[in-house]
């Protein structure tokens, strides 16, 4: 998960008094506009993905909406949209997808029965900033080995201890290379190469290959506190990798040319630190799993958590080997916003989850695009 400010948003809110039954929940204004309408019937939605994944995303924002509270409610451009009219949207929509016809029935379907927003966008004028993220995929054991030497950690029962400040906990420096905690018993797996396991910490989610065959899932379950800062950002800014070299793959092979001590002290710059658990699936920041090419993130102070949206775009085409080439081809599919991360901010940012493994991250890795976003809601 990945990881300014916008207008109106939509943001879920609880009752100001929790005795205050009867009394009706007023959403926080957001720090900017993050939307305004539009005319459905000027957007094409057409859609290149597969129906199938798109009803497994839609069941997973359903199953969120099921499990939160009816006093959620969110602002969209100045309408206000309760849990219920989330979910209304999501079935009514899905019925719509459901029903065989040409896109032009859809798109009228669609016109007639949906309000649509547009995100403002880095301009205001609905330019948005699409990147992507991924779920690594790498060689893992459940023991220590002279293979497997470098450690994936859960949370230290003394993270929120009021003798440790959150804020103040551990860098990453100071785990990794320090050994602070070492023999606590805190290790959950451990991998082989440091380097991806860097790279899993930026990604939040990941799929460790066991030697038998079998795979575990490993998430979030808490950090360090401590902010996140871009290693890649550090490496141009002090001129020491050029800007075309800036891609995972490139920054990798720099970083497998150094030394453990220099390799920590240029990895230690971002001193934001992950700690893991094993979970069913890679999941977003709403619980639920993420589902490739569906799932976006995006700033949830901007834009409602489950939200049913349509992403516009050009993706780079790749080569065999995963390389971007020249040509580039549209990209346009309804999306859920179902997760968020540390750089994902403002009404101009969209992360877009590619999938798992190599392919996944090659894809991501050479994403960066501008294109538009919008939230559809079933018109009241």
């Amino acid at each position: 998960m990945r990881f300014g400010y916008g207008f109106f948003v939509l943001l879920p809110v609880i009752f100001l008094l929790s005795g205050c039954a009867g009394r009706v929940p007023v959403p926080h204004p957001p720090p900017v506009e993050a939307l305004f309408p539009v005319r459905a019937a000027d957007v094409d939605f057409s859609d290149d993905l597969d129906n199938d994944s798109l009803n497994a995303a839609i069941e997973r924002s359903l199953h969120y909406y099921n499990r939160i509270g009816d006093h959620v409610v969110y602002r969209l451009a100045g309408r206000l949209v309760t849990r219920q009219q989330m979910i209304a949207s999501l079935l009514a929509f899905r019925q719509i997808m459901r029903e065989e016809g040409v896109i032009d029935d859809r798109n009228k379907r669609i016109s007639r029965d949906f309000d649509v927003y547009r995100a403002t966008g880095q301009d205001g004028r609905g330019t948005v900033l699409f990147t992507g993220y991924y779920v690594p995929v790498m060689e893992g054991s459940l023991t220590r080995t002279d293979k497997y030497k470098y450690p994936l950690y859960k949370p230290p029962p003394d993270l929120a201890d009021g003798n440790n400040a959150k804020d103040a906990y551990y860098s990453r420096k100071e785990i990794d290379a320090n050994g602070v905690l070492q023999g606590k018993n805190l290790e959950i797996a451990w991998v082989a190469d440091p380097i991806e396991l860097f790279f899993l910490h930026i990604q939040g989610s990941g799929e460790l290959k066991l030697e038998n065959g079998d795979i575990l899932t490993v998430s979030v379950a808490g950090t360090n506190g401590r902010s996140y800062r871009s290693v890649p950002g550090y490496l141009l800014e002090k001129g020491i990798i050029s800007a075309r070299d800036a891609s995972n793959r490139n920054i990798k092979r720099f970083l497998k040319g150094k030394n453990e001590s220099d390799l920590y002290e240029i990895l230690g710059f971002n001193e934001r630190y992950i700690f893991f658990n094993f979970a069913e699936k890679a999941t977003g920041s709403l619980g639920e799993p993420v589902t490739s090419g569906r799932t976006i993130a995006t700033d949830p102070e901007m834009f409602p958590p489950g939200a049913l949206a349509f992403v516009k775009l050009r993706k780079p085409l790749l080569d065999q080997e995963g390389n971007p080439t020249k040509q580039k081809m549209s990209l346009a599919r309804f999306v859920l916003n179902q997760d968020k991360g540390d750089a994902i901010r403002g009404p101009g940012r969209v992360d877009l989850f590619c999938g798992f493994g190599g392919a996944a991250e090659s894809m991501a890795e050479t994403l960066k695009e501008k294109g538009e976003l919008y939230f559809l809601v079933k018109k009241q």
